[in-house]
């Protein structure tokens, strides 16, 4: 019964927008069911915001114009180490997986790999020779990256770095922001104002214009079947069913400011998820306390009735 509500716990908790604002300089934390505002500046003082991943409580953010990643408390918002990894080289798109920051540097044309506790370089270098790298993705071991100069979405191992196909999807218009989820793939086209859909794993066409009509697409995420987009040229954030393409809510949330939404990430309510987990665990522990409670009754109802046949005997 515990598993069967974690399992589902993804589609069901309630989720929580985080994205930045490059005018700005702050990140933006908002509900994902409501868009209501849960805090517009929830980290303040950042200085070009980009890419952003959250994870394990924290948030980690890519700042452009200091060649930086700044690690900061997702509840909170207070600063964890506000230069966890510098020297970077125009760093915009960042991933998290088992511990480790991967992060695309368009200027170097390469993915760097650091450890997202102490900012430790794993390889500065894991991939290299690519072509404008924007924004990643992190799925079944290997990184997906938008190549915004050739127009592509590369593949590559991401503990090797070694190329599992460097154009998996081509003929693109300025790809920006991709996410990965359950086989599939779907890319923020902002040269062309659309979110294509393909085969993760052969990069075969779902859906070139799954979703069109948008205005500067940049980060994208997925998450409970719905995809949220960041509208740069729109100052919102746009919710759309990731499988129709259908418009959920064009202006989920709206009046971002200048040169904003830029990076976006959903994850769970951290709220919902615990009450989720209660509500999984709650029944368990009533069913195995019923459980005992019935064994020791049969057990008390054995030691009753052998102490009568006990008693018989000797009368």
């Amino acid at each position: 019964m515990a598993v069967a509500a974690l399992w589902a716990m993804p589609g069901t908790a309630r989720g929580q927008i985080y994205e930045t604002n490059d005018g700005p300089n702050t990140i933006g934390e908002y509900d994902a069911t409501t868009g209501a505002t849960v805090n517009s500046s929830l980290v303040s003082g950042l200085n070009g915001p980009t890419g952003i991943v959250v994870s394990g409580g924290n948030v980690w953010v890519v700042n452009y114009f200091a060649n930086a990643i700044g690690e900061y408390n997702a509840t909170t918002g207070a600063t964890v180490n506000s230069s966890l990894i510098s020297g970077l080289n125009r760093p915009y798109g960042i991933a998290v997986s088992g511990g480790n920051l991967f992060v695309a540097n368009y200027g170097a044309n390469t993915i760097g790999e650091y450890n997202a506790t102490t900012g430790a370089t794993v390889n500065s270098s894991l991939v290299s020779g690519l072509s404008g790298p924007i924004f990643i993705a992190l799925s079944g071991g290997n990184l997906f990256v938008g190549n915004s100069a050739a127009n592509t979405i590369g593949e590559y191992n991401a503990t090797t770095g070694a190329t599992v196909n460097s154009s998996l999807v081509s003929g693109l218009s300025n790809p920006y922001g991709i996410a990965v989820s359950g086989g599939n793939l779907w890319v923020a086209n902002a040269g062309n104002g659309t979110i294509g859909e393909y085969n993760a794993t052969t990069g075969a066409t779902i859906n070139a214009s799954l979703v069109s009509g948008l205005s500067d697409p940049y980060g994208i995420a997925v998450y409970g079947g719905d995809l949220f987009v960041a509208n740069f040229g729109t100052n919102s954030i746009g919710e759309y069913n990731a499988i129709t393409g259908a418009t959920v809510n064009a202006s989920l949330v709206s009046g971002l400011g200048q040169y904003s939404p830029f990076g976006i990430d959903v994850v769970p309510d951290a709220a919902s998820t615990w009450t989720l987990l209660l509500l999984a665990i709650v029944p368990l522990v009533g069913m195995n306390l019923l459980l005992h409670r019935r064994s020791e009754a049969r057990n008390t109802g054995h030691l009753f009735g052998v102490a009568q046949r006990r008693c018989s005997r000797k009368i």
